[in-house]
């Protein structure tokens, strides 16, 4: 690889403009003690930096990219309506589109409500579901992140749940002190907050396959607790689907575990990458908002014919060839070729994967929770990153994040990635 120098000039430069450098904090890789890779282009598996190196990507945006990068089609889609403009403020037939495929794919969501984020997707659901609810509290998960919404920024506590301590400066202590937040996968921990509040639980908030503390699926005997519960409460269960739509099957994580949430919120993978989110669900409870309802909710970028054209190109692709079983397959055979090597240099390490996310902790154990991914090895996961990031391998920068495989990761780029590993662990991480 050639040096990073530019990344390196950008991003003192970036400094002086911006908070850290960066527009979103992960950027910046302090979690890995790193610096910042600025990047021009991005082609099928790989993305390019400024100083002309290749990356094997392992991120794909955040997942969006599940159809690899820069696909024929939907630029072809995003070009022609370029063409036509790109931003009315007004209703468009492509948003009508758009929303039927993900409700084809998704049967729990009879109405749907584009947004321009996952964050305003998740802030939009609680909103709702407390007004349709007439009820306050919110029960969430530790480590399952809902975006940077006052309601849902809580830290993970110990004990038997976090009341009222915000994870951010700026958060309200009393608006924190509606939000609950118990430890995830814990059956008698959800048990014991939800009898304590379930007079005014407006709703329980959850990421049943969790992506932002590392991968770490829900267990299925918790889920079907947490729509047992809430059904029989008449408060709301909002599956937060912003990482799982769309990645893990078609019909999102919701379909892999059979049970049917009362809201869904979706992210960028609606909008081929594009800035765009989305919430949906029964259509009593979609109907409670304005112009219906008494529920406000609004934005004059929502539905932009833009990001809606990438997305309808993008889900009907999905659609045709339902690529996740051979996703998996893909992803499974880089983790158990990655747990061979580190095998052999007695370096532990667990590995898991669900259609196209993945992730890797170094521990012996697969992380239940966020205080297991908390424990895992850090120095290890510092220099492999570093190291991979040297040698042309982009993976997550931050333990904490899931990593995405696409459809044009072939076995080239697999075998690739393995002979890097291979090199590095070599050389001693």
């Amino acid at each position: 690889m050639n040096k990073i120098n530019k990344s390196r000039v950008l991003f003192k430069e970036a400094q002086k403009h911006m908070p850290g450098g960066v527009n979103s904090p992960v950027r910046a890789f302090k979690n890995i003690n790193g610096n910042p890779v600025f990047f021009k282009k991005a082609l099928g598996p790989y993305v390019f930096d400024v100083d002309n190196n290749k990356y094997i990507d392992y991120i794909g945006s955040w997942g969006p990219m599940i159809m690899g990068h820069s696909h024929p089609k939907i630029i072809k889609a995003i070009t022609k309506q370029l063409q036509l403009g790109t931003s009315y403020g007004a209703p468009t037939s492509i948003e009508s589109e758009t929303a039927k495929l993900i409700k084809e794919c998704f049967p729990s969501i009879q109405k749907i409500r584009m947004v321009n984020s996952g964050t305003e997707a998740t802030m939009s659901a609680v909103r709702l579901a407390r007004g349709y609810t007439k009820r306050n509290k919110i029960i969430k998960f530790d480590g399952c992140y809902h975006g940077h919404v006052d309601s849902l920024l809580i830290k993970a506590g110990s004990g038997v749940s976090t009341f009222g301590l915000p994870d951010s400066p700026g958060i309200p202590n009393e608006l924190a002190k509606k939000t609950l937040s118990c430890e995830f996968n814990n059956e008698n921990e959800f048990l014991k907050v939800f009898n304590k509040v379930k007079n005014d639980l407006a709703a329980v908030i959850v990421e049943p396959i969790a992506g932002n503390m590392g991968f770490v699926p829900g267990n299925k005997s918790f889920l079907k607790l947490l729509r047992k519960k809430t059904s029989e409460n008449k408060s709301l269960l909002i599956f937060d689907e912003v990482m799982t739509g769309f990645r893990v099957s078609l019909g999102g994580a919701q379909e892999i575990y059979g049970i049917k949430p009362d809201l869904t919120t979706l992210g960028k993978i609606i909008g081929a990458g594009l800035p765009v989110g989305a919430f949906g669900g029964k259509k009593n409870i979609m109907d409670y908002l304005a112009p219906n309802g008494p529920v406000y909710q609004a934005g004059t970028l929502s539905g932009n014919p833009l990001a809606m054209a990438a997305g309808a190109t993008l889900i009907s692709l999905l659609i045709k060839s339902n690529p996740y079983k051979s996703l998996e397959l893909k992803a499974k055979t880089l983790l158990d070729k990655m747990k061979e090597i580190f095998e052999e240099y007695e370096i532990p390490i667990s590995t898991n994967q669900i259609g196209g996310m993945f992730g890797f902790f170094f521990s012996d154990a697969l992380p239940e929770n966020l205080n297991d991914v908390m424990k895992t090895n850090d120095i290890h996961f510092k220099n492999f990153l570093n190291a991979c990031m040297n040698n042309g391998i982009y993976f997550a920068p931050s333990k904490f994040e899931a990593g995405f495989i696409s459809t044009k990761h072939t076995n080239t780029e697999i075998n690739n990635t393995i002979r890097t590993i291979k090199a590095i662990l070599k050389e001693g991480i």
